[in-house]
């Protein structure tokens, strides 16, 4: 038996305009990085409209017709731009040969129920552009510093020799600056040795925390639950200026003591908010059936309790750490000269001497982050296969 399929065209009025759309929206990017964003903006929607049309009623296969617009958008991407164009322009090539024919073959709507209505499709797509567009606005400065850390000379932007992607406009000289300068070395040793402690102590009273304000019985939980998480929604300012009075009363002010309580203090709402998270589906009548085998509390909580909640622990610690890792105005407020950690000697660069090694530093970081982050993630997936609410 064979089966017969039928592909669903589109309307020309509806694919060319959206494939326009697209162009527009490519040539507003290269035309504003030749300085005529206009230009660019109508050039890119009128020629891949053109070529939309072109290539679906006078090009009868979809390949030679994808490798075509690859070859004619790397050209162009040569001409302006030399090599980086050449990457760019490959790029664009290869996302509008599959758009064009995405959009004219309905194949946007495979896998999609088919009662959805026009509107629907669209509100569908249209809201993961947005989420896509916002996506990009925050991870767009993120992606522009990490190359210009391995920039060769001291400047902020990208020099010629850069966007030519030649060997000699990139060097290590800026992680070398860091690795091998006192000022730099003394505030990373401020940062990792504030951080672990600041972790500890948050770990510690929040998981207690977390734990006590779980059982129903105790009195006033909510009122007690939002003043703990206040260091997360009361700005930073308000909480550093009030720190810093209240230090200065007590002798704290200017002290490492005083900057690792500072930061315990920031910590310990996320670890609140994880292991108060992990608690919800614990099941209690555990804790109750070792207390009926003789258990005690103490070990009921580290042989029961502690191996089931132990992801949310870890990630709520993984984000104290971060928190006071990359905290830099409490630590303006409550630390010394003494204490200059890693983001303070970051804002100190900023604003007394202009030096690329900042963005060396700043790719250190993110690189940091994205690995806490990922540890975060895995354990949340265990926490859940854990509980019993995803698949192993």
């Amino acid at each position: 038996m064979v089966q017969i399929t039928s592909v669903s065209r589109s309307e020309p009025g509806f694919y060319i305009p959206v494939s326009g759309a697209a162009g527009g929206i490519a040539g507003l990017l290269v035309g504003t990085a030749h300085g005529s964003s206009l230009i660019g903006l109508i050039l890119g929607a009128t020629l891949l409209a053109a070529t939309a049309y072109v290539v679906t009623h006078f090009v009868p296969q979809e390949r030679v017709a994808r490798w075509g617009i690859l070859a004619i958008t790397a050209l162009a991407g040569v001409l302006l731009a030399g090599v980086a164009g050449l990457v760019v322009g490959i790029g664009f090539g290869w996302f509008f040969g599959w758009f064009i024919y995405w959009t004219y073959e309905s194949r946007y709507r495979k896998k999609l129920p088919p009662y959805l209505t026009a509107g629907q499709v669209l509100w569908h797509y249209g809201l993961r552009v947005i989420c896509g567009l916002i996506f990009f606005f925050l991870i767009a400065p993120i992606v522009v510093v990490m190359p210009l850390s391995f920039n060769a000379e001291d400047f902020f932007t990208f020099t010629p020799e850069m966007l030519r992607f030649d060997p000699a406009g990139y060097s290590l000289k800026h992680y070398h600056d860091f690795f091998t300068s006192s000022d730099w070395q003394h505030s990373l040793w401020n940062s990792i040795t504030i951080a672990p402690a600041a972790t500890i102590l948050s770990v510690s009273f929040g998981t207690l925390a977390a734990i006590g304000l779980s059982s129903e019985h105790v009195p006033f939980r909510r009122s007690i639950m939002a003043i703990l998480i206040s260091p997360m929604i009361v700005p930073l300012i308000i909480s550093a200026a009030g720190m810093f009075f209240f230090y200065s009363r007590i002798g704290l002010q200017g002290t490492y003591v005083g900057v690792v309580l500072a930061h315990a203090a920031l910590g310990i709402p996320f670890v609140i908010i994880t292991v108060t998270a992990t608690l919800v589906g614990f099941d209690r009548s555990l804790t109750r059936a070792a207390a009926n085998m003789g258990a005690g509390p103490v070990r009921t909580f580290f042989q029961v309790q502690m191996p089931l909640i132990l992801p949310g622990v870890i990630s709520g610690g993984l984000f104290a750490f971060i928190t006071s890792f990359d905290e830099v105005v409490v630590v303006l407020f409550v630390g010394s000269a003494g204490q200059k950690t890693l983001p303070w000697q970051m804002f100190t660069g900023l604003r007394e001497q202009i030096s690329p090694t900042i963005l060396a530093v700043a790719t250190i970081l993110v690189a940091i982050s994205i690995m806490l982050l990922t540890t975060i993630e895995l354990l949340r997936r265990r926490s859940e296969r854990l509980r019993g609410m995803s698949p192993g």
